[in-house]
């Protein structure tokens, strides 16, 4: 009997990966398994631990690939200022698919209990102070990071609306203390 014959598929790695965040943002880290992302890319088994030796690899390419979708470009409107701007970016992000914004978040948080994932989570941390700094000092700019951080985590675990107007006051004082 021949062996079976291999096809080229260069877009695996990516519907791995897409998967991988399916299956969280349905399961939860906890339902994460190769078996399980194999099943939801439809692909072999032995594909997943090819491309991801292991889950943290995987988690590690889902959370890069989630930084890149959750960073949107900071962009101030005429007559807007930065707390102002902040407090919109926040409330598309959780106003366009709160769902999504959980499923970045469980990745992010999990970099505590998965040493691998924390250079990455770093990273984003860091992409999101610097773009911040070039409008203000390095050290406010990761207030605002914590902050934000903060306000996203505390609607996202309340499930309480998401309040622009209140987001923007606290912003406002880290930017301008009194």
């Amino acid at each position: 009997m021949a062996a079976p014959v291999r096809r080229y598929d260069p877009e695996r790695r990516q519907r791995i990966i897409d998967a991988a965040i399916r299956v969280v943002g349905a399961k939860g880290i906890a339902g994460l398994s190769h078996r399980s992302v194999a099943a939801e890319a439809d692909v072999p088994l032995g594909s997943t631990t090819y491309h991801f030796k292991t889950l943290d690899d995987l988690l590690v390419a889902a959370l890069r690939q989630a930084n890149e979708a959750y960073a949107p470009e900071l962009v101030l409107r005429p007559g807007e200022d930065l707390a102002g701007a902040l407090a919109r970016l926040l409330g598309e992000l959780l106003g366009a698919d709160r769902g999504r914004a959980e499923l970045e978040y469980e990745l992010y948080l999990e970099a505590l209990r998965r040493p691998a994932l924390r250079p990455v989570a770093a990273e984003w941390c860091e992409a999101v102070a610097q773009a911040l700094a070039d409008r203000t000092d390095p050290v406010t700019a990761r207030a605002l990071v914590a902050l934000m951080d903060g306000i996203t985590l505390q609607v996202l675990l309340t499930g309480a609306p998401y309040e622009e107007r209140s987001a923007r006051e606290i912003l406002t004082r880290v930017l301008r203390p009194a």
